[in-house]
């Protein structure tokens, strides 16, 4: 290994050391906004980053709501997740079926009367190692971005206005990020375009993600200038980016009391069954910056990008 990777990998080593630190001092009194009537709802939440978002909000002592496309998968989660007094539910949910959300938000409505936290983790990525195939391309976008969209505009509504505002989180990708030196879209005019909040819309990103889908459809996406690193998983996350950022802007002038803060984040490279296992950051740690912006006391932040608790940029 050369001396600058080593050095990398020393540097990374470290931080997830801090992290791990990080994570085990606990919330002193006057940080802690929420309580057991704080309800945070996670989605794809029966394994892997999700399952783990899922345990670490109940530890810190708020409502947890698991949801899960497979109901009987969503249930066996929540056995493994019962110890102690935490609090969990579980619910079916396929942010691909509008009727399954549907139901959902219903039930939400009876039984809760609104949530405060949602956490978009919910994804799916076919490319394993140096693969780089396009063929599931459109489930890909449609699960990541639209399902994702798909959410944030079905929950909305009926997130419940606080002093501490309610929170919406994004589990994203750096490889969705829009200025990266390596991995990004080389259309320099569209990129601007997508990056300027004043140019930016929802119009935009859609029909972005379409003309990739249409390129992969006549497969002419390799000489369109996508990213070349798990294409369709970049892609998918570069509109996630964007759609966050979009939010963010338009939900900026709502009043005190109705504030809804939205940021997404990039858990790394993890050891989940959506990278074979290989990845080198375990589920606890991956989930940690997810759960840290869930709970911020402090919550002015909203439409940014964060890795390892570091703010990067889109």
């Amino acid at each position: 290994m050369s001396g600058k990777k080593e050095r990398n990998k020393e540097r990374r080593e470290k931080r997830l050391q801090e992290i791990s630190l990080l994570s085990t001092i606990p919330y002193s009194d006057h940080q802690r906004w929420w309580s057991q009537e704080t309800v945070a709802v996670v989605t794809g939440a029966n394994r892997g980053i999700g399952f783990e978002i899922a345990r670490q909000l109940a530890g810190h002592g708020l409502t947890v709501i698991l949801t899960s496309r497979n109901i009987s998968v969503g249930i066996e989660a929540t056995k493994a997740l019962q110890e102690g007094s935490f609090s969990y539910d579980v619910h079916q949910l396929d942010i691909l079926d509008g009727e399954s959300i549907s139901a959902f938000v219903e039930w939400i409505k009876q039984k809760y009367r609104g949530i405060d936290i949602l956490v978009n983790n919910a994804g799916v990525n076919y490319n394993l190692g140096f693969d780089n195939s396009v063929e599931f391309a459109q489930q890909v976008v449609d699960t990541n971005y639209y399902g994702t969209k798909n959410m944030i505009k079905a929950m909305i509504p009926v997130m419940k206005p606080s002093a501490a505002g309610a929170r919406i989180i994004n589990v994203s990708s750096r490889l969705g990020r829009l200025n990266g030196r390596r991995n990004r879209i080389q259309d320099a005019t569209l990129r601007e375009k997508l990056t300027n909040l004043e140019t930016l819309s929802e119009e935009l990103i859609d029909r972005t993600v379409s003309s990739f889908l249409q390129q992969v459809e006549d497969e002419t996406w390799q000489t369109g200038g996508w990213p070349q690193t798990f294409t369709d998983y970049s892609v998918s996350k570069l509109a996630v980016n964007a759609y966050t950022r979009l939010v963010a802007k338009e939900l900026c002038h709502r009043p005190q009391g109705e504030k809804i803060y939205i940021n997404c984040y990039c858990p790394g490279w993890v050891k989940t069954a959506m990278t074979g296992w290989a990845g080198n950051i375990s589920p606890e740690v991956a989930a940690d910056t997810g759960v840290w912006l869930a709970l911020l006391s402090d919550q002015a932040i909203t439409g940014k990008f964060f890795a390892e608790r570091r703010e990067i940029n889109f």
